[in-house]
């Protein structure tokens, strides 16, 4: 389907949708994603993979920098072994020892690359699942203010199609008394602890641990709640 089929499908979609909620009932508008930016829970999670993703950059600096250090000694040794002077005995002891390195350093390159493959992918199903846990917390917000509200359909302005359109083209209820976006962000905000603004960092080796085996690491979450 090419752009302009796309942008008119998205059109055709919100006027049937507003159409059809309009027959059937009052209809209401949220910005979904600015409430969902302002949560509490959101900030706090932002906070926590940064944390994660920081102390995974520290260990992936280690690594590499070890990496960087045993290349070095490398290039030394292939000096050292290519010594004239040297005996036909020590001239081969010493490429052996070089085969070990090479090895050691090829060892050392294939780690370093299943640590940055395991931190991604552990930092990405960590965002989606806390995305997921936190939707769930403010659709159940929403659902309880529309119910309230006697709200039969109730539009997300702030929703974007496939190509990047707004989903909803035109309305006139943001920002108005069918605006549910400030009622639901207050609503939120009143579930925010006393300590909410406070979170733990994620200790060097747990982190570790996650980026290794990421489900083993989701495992022994589970066992400790």
């Amino acid at each position: 389907m090419n752009r302009t089929a796309l942008t008119l499908a998205a059109a055709i979609t919100a006027s049937l949708l507003s159409t059809t909620a309009l027959a059937q009932g009052k209809v209401g508008v949220i910005n979904l994603t600015k409430v969902f930016d302002e949560f509490w829970r959101t900030k706090q999670a932002d906070i926590q993979i940064k944390d994660r993703l920081s102390e995974f950059e520290k260990m992936g600096q280690s690594m590499y920098d070890d990496y960087k250090k045993a290349n070095e000694e490398f290039g030394k040794q292939i000096e050292a072994a290519n010594d004239p002077a040297l005996s036909k005995e020590e001239s081969e002891k010493r490429r052996k020892d070089l085969d070990k390195k090479r090895k050691d350093i090829m060892e050392m390159e294939t780690n370093i690359k299943q640590f940055q493959g395991n931190s991604q992918r552990a930092l990405m199903e960590q965002r989606g699942r806390v995305r997921e846990s936190i939707l769930r917390d403010v659709r159940g917000v929403i659902e309880e203010k529309s119910k309230a509200g006697g709200y039969a359909t109730v539009l997300d302005i702030s929703a974007q199609s496939a190509n990047g359109t707004p989903v909803v083209i035109f309305t006139t209820l943001a920002g108005g008394e069918n605006d549910l976006s400030d009622s639901v962000a207050k609503a939120l905000a009143a579930t925010a602890p006393p300590d909410s603004a406070k979170t733990d960092a994620q200790k060097p080796e747990a982190a570790k641990t996650e980026a290794k085996d990421p489900k083993k690491a989701d495992e022994k979450k589970a066992e400790k709640k």
